[in-house]
């Protein structure tokens, strides 16, 4: 970029410009691709703890299927026989759930949460707000329990003495009988002709 004024650039100067720019432009491609290998390598731990954590849920669902089946067994003893087949679906539907769970990997949980998004928009607008709600409380709830420790952990340091301010001068005829309930040293009614 030379304009008439200036004068033109030396073979040399060319040549450290174009050796400036082709370094410049190989570090930045080294910067992508580490860039872009950071991301896979987030994408992959992430994908692995989704496989690992839909696992533990799906068998822990499972594990309840079979305590709904217990329940739905449980009340067929009993003879109820129309709570026990409520419990049985439960227990089939959270049974399929749990199978769901353990068998999808994260890639398959992915697409069917996003085709499920699509088809009901107002289900998880409404389930985002209900975890929204849940963190809210659960966030409150532990800032409060965080305090408090902090407050009891730091209250014995802290020397701070209180002196109590003297009670004020009332007249004995003033204070006969407001707040005397049940004190021995409080004065006597005051006589009638008085």
């Amino acid at each position: 970029m030379t304009d008439a004024s200036s004068p033109p650039a030396t073979p040399q100067a060319q040549e450290q410009e174009s050796g400036v720019q082709e370094k410049a432009q190989e570090v930045a491609g080294q910067a992508q691709e580490k860039a872009q290998e950071a991301g896979a390598k987030a994408q992959d731990k992430l994908r692995e703890q989704v496989d690992q954590r839909s696992t533990e849920a799906g068998e822990r669902v499972t594990g309840t299927a079979g305590d709904l089946r217990s329940v739905g067994e449980e009340l067929r003893r009993q003879g109820k026989e129309t709570p026990a087949k409520l419990a049985d679906q439960a227990a089939e539907r959270t049974e399929q759930l749990g199978s769901y769970l353990s068998g999808s990997d994260a890639d398959t949980l992915l697409t069917d949460l996003e085709e499920f998004g699509r088809r009901r928009p107002w289900a998880v607008l409404a389930g985002g707000v209900v975890a929204g709600i849940a963190a809210a409380r659960f966030l409150k709830a532990s800032s409060q329990s965080r305090y408090q420790g902090r407050v009891r952990t730091e209250a014995p340091t802290r020397e701070v003495q209180y002196s109590t301010p003297p009670a004020p001068a009332v007249p004995p005829e003033v204070a006969v009988g407001v707040g005397t309930e049940g004190r021995t040293d409080a004065p006597a009614e005051p006589a009638m002709g008085r």
